[in-house]
């Protein structure tokens, strides 16, 4: 099944952009998934095709009107009534690795760049569409995000990825952080990779990429420790190991 993508935007000339490229670039050649973009001023209905208007209430900037922004909507889910309507936004549910399993594994998604101040609130009210956050920042709009959400999900598509388990221990993917990586040369200004990783022992050097993937994430990421933590409380006594260097 081809994981389908479109995406609402005021800049359709945006895309692919880098998905056009490497991975995501042959998986969409390869037909492995779809783009689509939908140019929002085309369902504007004056001269001007105006899609914003003034804040109601006052303040700077503009926002984008709900009826331009639902006429374009309603266009997409009536073409793709399966896909999830998302709406990249500072506003929205942070984006995490789970959302994004769970997206990859469906028919695609649709997705909505907003831009200026933000968009009507009304438009969230009425039509069924998932409010998301790629983090505590502001961009310039929607499209950025709408790349890195898209990036995410198609690396994911069986068969954009060279070998089905590639992903499997990368940041995230179990609650941690991917544990440190090291190639040739062995020495290299005077800093060489550690014995383990050259011992051949693949029990040990298993052991070491838990042990180093758990220490990275509670001295980094003191929120992922704790949610990790909190998982795990129902494992057999002893089965958590003390962390300490090799």
């Amino acid at each position: 099944m081809t994981f389908a993508a479109a995406v609402l935007t005021l800049y359709p000339e945006m895309f692919p952009g880098p998905l056009g490229h490497s991975l995501a670039g042959r998986a969409l050649g390869d037909g492995l998934w779809s783009l689509e973009t939908v140019q929002i001023r085309d369902f504007a209905t004056d001269r001007h095709r105006s899609v914003d208007d003034t804040p109601a209430g006052g303040g700077a900037g503009m926002v984008m009107r709900a009826d331009v922004l639902a006429r374009a909507v309603d266009d997409v889910l009536s073409r793709r009534p399966d896909a999830p309507m998302l709406a990249m936004t500072p506003r929205g549910a942070p984006l995490t690795q789970a959302r994004v399993r769970a997206l990859a594994a469906g028919p695609g998604v649709s997705i909505l760049c907003g831009r200026f101040e933000g968009i009507d609130e009304r438009l969230f009210e009425a039509r069924p569409i998932e409010q998301v956050s790629i983090g505590d920042y502001v961009l310039s709009g929607g499209e950025m995000a709408a790349l890195t959400l898209l990036d995410a999900c198609i690396r994911l598509v069986p068969g954009v990825m060279g070998a089905a388990s590639s992903g499997n221990e990368e940041s995230f993917e179990s609650g941690l952080l991917e544990y440190p990586q090291y190639t040739r040369p062995n020495d290299w200004e005077g800093r060489t990779i550690p014995e383990v990783l050259r011992s051949g022992d693949h029990a040990r050097i298993g052991a070491w990429r838990q042990r180093q993937a758990e220490t990275d994430t509670r001295l980094r990421r003191s929120d992922l420790w704790e949610r990790y933590g909190s998982a795990r409380v129902g494992e057999p006594s002893g089965a958590r190991r003390e962390n300490k260097d090799e």
